[in-house]
């Protein structure tokens, strides 16, 4: 890490795939920003750097980029759509404009994070580990532990891009999920203690961690190698989530979805199925919103996203208001425009889902709030509607980033509760129909937060 123009490392010793952390194995040494070249292409046709590539949806900064390149004998750093960075030796693709590099860094602000198919590169300078310049600290044996299994969840950053650090003291391993480290192999709590793990574990037993950096092959995505006679729905009411679960499907199966309207937002932030027409069978599914008859009839078979309706309808008049990640203010909420927008959108949460109940031809009801709780579970029930083989290291990259670029903050919300007992009166109404509705169709009722029954 980086303090104060002092970077400090890790040596490693024994095998490639294996790393022992001590404190006298710390090396510090000078490190300097490097040189801002500029924004470039970075495409299928023109790329601008060919070397290695790490991903990082949740903390990328310029500086972690341009470390992890030098430390890997790099010259140039590049990083892309805000959490993706880029190494390599020479710049082989034209210069882009500026302004092409707009998105910020999701670990950082202020820096330029590249955009989409552009680079924001890096000329970084040579930073190996020169003469010690800092003095080793003797640790107590649980303070060293907890060191351990900090340093143990980030060791590919030293070791390669590999999903899983297995802990075994006082060893830290790096390695890909396989029938060993599967994530559907866990054990319970009973081998290892909730506050010391790295100390109390078994010695036969192994702790597993997921690293930060994912292995590249989640970041890949392609249209469909053979078109789909048959159209799939991703159907859901407007703030229940769509974006989100386009974004695990994505992810998880490889493939870009599709969209029954065209959101430049959503284009630039990687949603590249947008600019595609809807009925061209090259997306693994579609997003709508629509519930006539016939829109729905248009479709084969339909994923069908609910939420609770007092989320969604919050969330989609926040988006209106203030965008994907923006948030309506106290006087928005307290004026007229929001109990007309209830007026009008709570009945319509529950006609869009009784619709395709109705006349959907095959279905999978999937809930916001289920997806939250077990993510996993759910999205094997998702990739087996959409008769998609899912790998493990993908459904790990999916669980590790599931919160991708459109994650709005939980923590602004009104000062005071929108809903006025007249409403929830009408949207209790509702639940309980949908409710009753899903169960007639054999399916699950609706969870019982979104209602007390």
């Amino acid at each position: 890490h980086a303090r104060g123009g002092v970077c400090c490392a890790w040596t490693l010793a024994g095998r490639q795939t294996q790393a022992v952390f001590r404190p006298e194995n710390l090396l510090c040494f000078d490190c300097f920003a490097g040189t801002y070249m500029g924004c470039f292409l970075h495409n299928a046709s023109d790329q601008a750097l060919g070397g290695t590539m790490l991903y990082d949806l949740r903390k990328m900064t310029s500086s972690l980029c341009q470390d992890t390149c030098s430390e890997s004998g790099y010259q140039f750093a590049g990083l892309e759509y805000g959490a993706e960075c880029h190494c390599g030796n020479r710049i082989s693709s034209p210069r882009a404009p500026e302004e092409d590099c707009s998105l910020v860094c999701r670990g950082e602000r202020g820096s330029p994070c590249g955009g989409v198919g552009r680079l924001s590169i890096y000329k970084v300078e040579e930073q190996l580990p020169g003469h010690r310049k800092c003095e080793s600290t003797s640790l107590r044996t649980d303070t060293q532990e907890r060191f351990l299994v900090i340093l143990c969840s980030s060791c590919t950053s030293q070791m390669g891009e590999l999903p899983l650090a297995v802990f075994s003291r006082p060893q830290c391993f790096c390695t890909w999920t396989s029938s060993l480290f599967s994530l559907n192999q866990q054990t319970d709590n009973q081998h290892s203690s909730s506050t010391a793990p790295a100390a109390k574990a078994r010695p036969d037993y192994y702790l597993v961690y997921q690293t930060p950096v994912l292995d590249s092959r989640c970041k890949e995505r392609m249209f469909l190698p053979q078109r789909s006679i048959s159209l799939v729905a991703l159907s859901s009411f407007p703030g229940a989530g769509n974006t989100w679960v386009r974004h695990l499907i994505e992810l998880v199966t490889g493939f870009y979805t599709g969209s029954f309207y065209f959101d430049g937002t959503l284009y630039n932030r990687g949603f590249k199925g947008e600019k595609d027409y809807w009925k061209s069978g090259r997306s693994i599914c579609v997003k709508t919103h629509e519930s006539g008859q016939k829109e729905i009839e248009m479709f084969d078979s339909a994923i069908l996203l609910i939420r609770n309706p007092y989320r969604s309808l919050m969330a989609e008049f926040n988006r209106k208001c203030a965008g994907h990640l923006g948030h309506a203010t106290d006087a928005q909420w307290r004026s007229k425009e929001w109990p007309e927008f209830v007026s009008s959108y709570a009945p319509w949460w529950a006609s869009h889902a009784l619709s395709w109940l109705k006349f959907g031809r095959r279905l999978l009801v999937v809930h916001y709030e289920e997806l939250q709780k077990a993510l996993l579970p759910q999205l094997r029930l998702i990739t087996a509607f959409l008769n998609i083989t899912m790998t493990e290291e993908r459904l790990l990259c999916a669980q590790t980033n599931q919160d991708g670029h459109f994650k709005r903050s939980v923590s602004q919300r009104p000062s005071f509760d929108p809903f006025t007992p007249d409403m929830r009166r009408m949207i209790d109404s509702f639940v309980r129909t949908v409710d009753q509705a899903l169960q007639s169709r054999n399916f699950s009722g609706l969870p019982q937060e979104y209602v007390p029954r």
